[in-house]
């Protein structure tokens, strides 16, 4: 009852001294801000979702969408995904301003990992490119990079974490009109390979290896070697 009492007194205390009364509200006003500040923040979509979720930490989780305008020439975009932990994570979407699908894109801790493809805007596949992420969260990271030269075999490589994803598979360019490959590019570990030419056989060689006769002519030859005449029979009947 007395602590009571002493929180009456100062209230009528502060009451009548406007300058306390004044300081008293910016302390309740600064207190809500920082409640606010705290509590989590979204949209909801237009099909009622919850969209652009920031937590208290101020990492965004679940679903986004991120819009892009046109700058210096660059198309504007819109994509939307899922984010965890503030990194994007599974498949990406990548739409024009007009709504277009201009791109599918999958990620892992933030960065593009597996086979992302993209398109024109006629919606045919113009090149699909492929990726490995590496984790951030690690200094160092293990690959198994698979041999260029001898295809299922695998080396262990250990490589140095920059934090982003690298160059690593096939990527394929497409002829849009025909849906046919035009051209490839191996990458390993960021690496452009190049493949190597077919060893060229020396042409005396060659000339020797068109010279060789199948070993029945050869047998033949050998029986009727200085006879001079030879009967062939041609199947025909007199």
């Amino acid at each position: 009852m007395r602590d009571r009492n002493n929180w009456q007194s100062r209230f009528v205390l502060i009451a009548h001294h406007p300058l306390l009364m004044r300081l008293f509200f910016i302390s309740l006003l600064l207190i809500s801000l920082h409640g606010f500040s705290q509590s989590p923040a979204y949209i909801i979509g237009v099909k009622g979702d919850t969209l652009n979720r920031v937590d208290a930490k101020g990492m965004k989780q679940g679903k986004w969408v991120n819009h892009v305008d046109e700058l210096r020439g660059e198309p504007g975009y819109e994509e939307e995904g899922v984010y965890k932990d503030g990194r994007k994570e599974g498949p990406w979407r990548i739409y024009s301003l007009e709504g277009d699908l201009k791109g599918l894109e999958f990620y892992r801790w933030g960065n593009k990992d597996g086979n992302c493809q993209y398109f024109n805007p006629s919606g045919n596949l113009v090149r699909e490119e492929s990726w490995k992420a590496l984790n951030p969260d690690k200094l160092y990271d293990t690959l198994e990079v698979e041999d260029v030269d001898h295809l299922n075999q695998y080396r262990t490589v250990i490589v140095k974490n920059e934090g982003v994803a690298i160059k690593n598979g096939i990527w394929k360019f497409y002829d849009p009109s025909t849906g046919m490959i035009n051209r490839t590019q191996t990458y390993t570990m960021g690496k452009l390979e190049t493949l190597k030419a077919p060893a060229v056989q020396d042409s005396t060689q060659v000339a020797q290896e068109k010279l060789v006769k199948p070993k029945e002519v050869q047998d033949y030859e050998k029986k009727n070697a200085g006879k001079k005449k030879i009967r062939v029979r041609d199947g025909q009947t007199n």
